[in-house]
């Protein structure tokens, strides 16, 4: 089955070709850095992990560019108010999220840009829009892309024109000569980080930025372009819009967008304070964890997080990991060594399949669990030496497509989850038979270890204190 790949622009799943044979240019938006991350964050970065992976997997040369906004509002807004220097800000949490995706697993990207060391390429394509009138500059010093001189405004997100107009969330000036137009370059502000241009002191705005990136370190033409789906409209579609304005080439061949990390029904965001940082996650949790709550989910789909689905993914990860299991046994020939063989190569073509299908990492991860059943099955029965090492050998290749390390933590906080589901479990014994206080005991006892139960209508689960 060859690879097919849901386009956010034609609403279709299509098969998979790039601009050039066996390599591929993908740039996906990174986060503003201007607080600590979160999983939701880390759920896309994981996402277009797995994708790269795969298609890496499958034999491609993947160019992979993530970039980081060093120079935004919100930055701003937070030197403002703790009196720090926004350069500073940005720089401490770009260094500290490079860090964290190496904690994640997370493939080295080829480039890291930033907007702050951009800026001469972002001057030179506002120039160049300038220059096409696809632009215009207003008295002050803003330069605003002219949203109406795009005849295909809103290809990607589907809005019409004037639908896009309504859908903004910018004030409407009288220096603009449209409420759709946004800004390509702002007036220097007291006080705020600038730059010298054509039109005076100024800093870039948001959109034109990735444009500038994509541009220098990729391109004018990729062949995906990814991010959160929060940012469809406005921000990548104008990005097509100001990319495809100057360049005249159509931009990305596919536009692939993961749906939001959902905390209590609500998008997971530092706006709204909802969010578990990737630090906190990290305290309390081997990293394949977060991989397996995220495989489980369709990308696409909006994700919910809980204490649940984390409990769920922490037991699936023990059992993923029971594969690599080494075994006692010296059958290497007949019907049931014969037999793992088998199930291993329709695993793989299972794997294989479930991926080619739009990356479809739950339909994978489904396969990986029924070779855990088949190399375990066959360790009970006696299967060892090099047919259960090849097996072992398989099951480890695929599990890293998923970037799965499959390593037992080290001794301390990420090591008792197998412990504390034990004690649940007897716990729960007790409970059924109304041994209240003994039942009690097992959760102080674990209170007093720093282990919180918490019972729900679902059952128990437990949490670090």
């Amino acid at each position: 089955m060859s690879l097919v790949v849901y386009n956010t622009l034609t609403r279709e799943k299509e098969r998979f070709t790039t601009i050039e044979p066996g390599k591929v240019r993908m740039y996906v938006c990174g986060p503003t850095v201007y607080d600590e991350a979160h999983v939701g964050h880390a759920m896309s970065s994981i996402v277009f992990d797995f994708i790269r992976r795969y298609l890496e997997y499958k034999g491609y040369q993947v160019r992979h560019v993530m970039n980081f906004t060093d120079v935004d509002d919100k930055i701003i807004t937070r030197a403002a108010r703790t009196g720090e220097d926004p350069a500073e800000i940005a720089s401490r949490y770009t260094e500290k999220y490079k860090q964290q995706l190496e904690q994640l697993n997370v493939l080295r990207p080829a480039v890291f840009p930033r907007v702050s060391q951009t800026i001469s390429e972002i001057i030179q394509m506002v120039a160049g829009l300038l220059e096409e009138d696809h632009a215009y500059l207003v008295p002050g010093g803003d330069v605003y892309f002219r949203v109406r001189s795009d005849p295909d405004y809103g290809k990607l997100s589907r809005r019409r024109l004037e639908e896009a107009v309504a859908g903004t969330r910018v004030a409407a000036s009288e220096q603009k000569e449209s409420e759709g137009d946004f800004a390509l370059w702002k007036a220097a502000k007291p006080g705020e980080p600038s730059w010298d241009s054509p039109w005076g002191q100024g800093r870039p705005g948001w959109h034109i930025e990735c444009s500038a990136m994509n541009l220098l370190h990729l391109g004018e033409q990729i062949d995906i372009h990814g991010g959160g789906n929060d940012l469809i409209f406005p921000h990548h579609e104008n990005e097509i819009a100001q990319s495809e304005s100057f360049t005249g080439k159509a931009f990305a061949r596919y536009w692939i967008h993961n749906g939001m990390l959902e905390l209590k029904g609500e998008k997971m965001s530092k706006s709204l304070g909802n969010l578990v940082t990737i630090d906190e996650f990290l305290a309390g949790h081997d990293a394949d964890v977060l991989r397996v709550v995220i495989a489980g989910s369709g990308y696409r789909k909006p994700l919910a997080f809980n204490d649940e689905v984390v409990a769920s993914a922490e037991r699936g990860l023990e059992r993923l990991r029971s594969a690599l299991r080494p075994s006692p046994g010296a059958v290497v020939s007949g019907p049931v060594a014969e037999a793992l063989a088998e199930q291993v190569a329709a695993g793989r073509v299972a794997f294989e399949t479930a991926l080619d299908d739009d990356f479809n990492t739950a339909a994978a991860l489904a396969a990986l669990f029924d070779l855990v059943r088949a190399i375990n099955t066959a360790r009970d029965a006696g299967v060892g030496g090099e047919p259960f090492g090849a097996a072992q050998a398989t099951y480890q290749a695929l599990a890293d497509v998923l970037g799965l390390r499959l390593a037992a933590g080290p001794v301390g906080d990420r090591s008792i989850g197998p412990f504390v589901e034990l004690l649940l479990s007897v716990r729960s014994d007790l409970r059924k038979a109304r041994q209240w206080a003994l039942a009690d005991r097992v959760r102080d006892g674990l209170k007093g270890l720093g282990v919180i139960v918490e019972d729900g209508p679902q059952g128990s689960t437990w949490r670090l204190g």
